[in-house]
């Protein structure tokens, strides 16, 4: 896997790292990149009011969970965690993440996030709920 840069990504959220992010060695320990992925993607969701976490009868659960680390970051460090969408099937988004430190061109790390969407109810996988699908459309990069 190559380092994406910026252009891999469609949109960029604003995350702080905090005292606690960072581990023995000075740096963000490894769990917190996928607390920074979990909270974007569902940041976004909430945000434009396609998620009630609470309340929706169909929603996203992490499948699967990836990341490789290419750069260094930790507190006190202001990051920006980028978005796209790599694969919008029937139940399914596959998102690609990047963590930047705020103003770089290369990803620090580099992250895979999968929600298949299921019934609240049964638990059992349900269609990406269309409020959904129309909001990541425009995410989706190749």
């Amino acid at each position: 896997m190559d380092r994406p840069d910026r252009s891999a990504f469609a949109l960029f959220r604003p995350a702080d790292t905090r005292w606690m992010d960072n581990d023995a060695y000075g740096h963000l320990n490894n769990v917190v990149y996928y607390g920074l992925f979990d909270t974007s993607v569902n940041a976004h969701l909430i945000e434009a009011g396609v998620l009630d976490q609470m309340g929706s009868e169909v929603f996203g659960v992490v499948a699967e969970t990836g990341c490789r680390y290419f750069g260094s970051v930790g507190f006190p460090d202001r990051l920006e965690v980028g978005l796209a969408v790599e694969r919008l099937g029937r139940s399914s988004a596959t998102y690609r993440l990047g963590v930047f430190r705020q103003g770089d061109d290369l990803v620090a790390a580099a992250g895979r996030f999968v929600h298949v969407y299921v019934d609240r109810q049964t638990r059992r996988p349900a269609e990406v709920p269309a409020a959904v699908r129309a909001l990541l459309e425009p995410l989706v990069r190749a």
